[in-house]
């Protein structure tokens, strides 16, 4: 009997369904948001006082937050400066795989209809010899495993 080990967190891999795309902008060093839940919607009936009725309404999910090193040139943040800037919002779909030791293909999760929301980069400080990250925030209709 093998026995079983999960995966790591650490070694991953993230796709845009963009043209032209380089390899530099499939490394990311964070994912976040990566998560769904059910809303819930409560109905109270007449006389019954000891519950309420909770019924799931919709599934919801967050954004997902992608975070790396600042890049100078970069075929993501131009259609993030493309949606910010000229309100260009071209949305399309975020694959996040998580990869095994081989660097093969282990579970990938499709964002579908991805788009632009948030650009950010990390505090200029001349008193830490930090690297400057680049954090991308993107909404998305939903997200399922392939």
């Amino acid at each position: 009997m093998a026995i079983y080990y999960p995966p790591t967190g650490f070694h991953f891999r993230v796709e845009f369904g963009l043209d032209d795309i380089g390899d530099n902008d499939h490394r990311f060093r964070e994912v976040a948001g990566l998560a769904m839940e059910l809303e819930e919607e409560t109905y109270n009936e007449g006389g019954e006082l000891r519950f309420v009725h909770k019924l799931p309404v919709r599934a919801r999910y967050p954004d997902l937050v992608l975070k790396r090193g600042l890049l100078i040139d970069s075929v993501v943040r131009e259609w993030i400066e493309e949606a910010i800037y000229n309100f260009d919002i071209q949305p399309t779909t975020v694959w996040v795989t998580l990869l095994n030791e081989e660097h093969e293909p282990l579970m990938t999760y499709a964002f579908v209809n991805a788009w632009p929301k948030k650009w950010n980069i990390s505090d200029l400080n001349a008193e830490t010899g930090s690297i400057l990250i680049e954090s991308l925030e993107l909404g998305y209709q939903y997200f399922k495993v392939e």
